[in-house]
């Protein structure tokens, strides 16, 4: 199995092989068929290989219908993290907007206090200077 192949291109081609080893004579046993088949993919699929293994009267067609039937669970649950993923980005991204809206108020705040200080010293300097 390629990384990024589907199931159904894994049957596409493992047939192909098997029926280009059959029409040169070489017997397979189904039993053999189905661990190469099992022993080709990759980490992921780890717990549907212990399931597929413990299963005595397995063929190849219902060996990659279930193979199917797991891929495409797995799909609809990473689809389902990524939309999660996106609400909780949304989520952080506004409550940055609420910090840099705070950022610019403590600014306009910190501004017009130094403006009224420097406005008070001046006040202070005039007085000490009629004294």
């Amino acid at each position: 199995m390629l990384k990024g192949d589907i199931i159904e291109e894994v049957h596409k081609r493992f047939t192909h092989i098997v029926n280009h080893l059959i029409g040169l004579g070489k017997t397979i046993d189904k039993k053999e068929l189905i661990i190469k088949i099992v022993k080709c993919l990759y980490r992921t699929w780890q717990l549907k290989v212990t399931t597929i293994s413990e299963s005595n009267d397995l063929t190849i067609a219902s060996l990659f219908g279930k193979l199917r039937e797991h891929e495409i669970e797995m799909n609809r649950l990473n689809k389902q993290e990524i939309g999660e993923k996106q609400i909780k980005g949304i989520t952080l991204k506004s409550s940055i907007q609420k910090t840099e809206s705070s950022d610019c108020s403590d600014t306009k705040t910190l501004n017009l206090l130094t403006r009224k200080f420097r406005r008070f010293l001046k006040m202070k300097g005039k007085d000490k200077a009629q004294s």
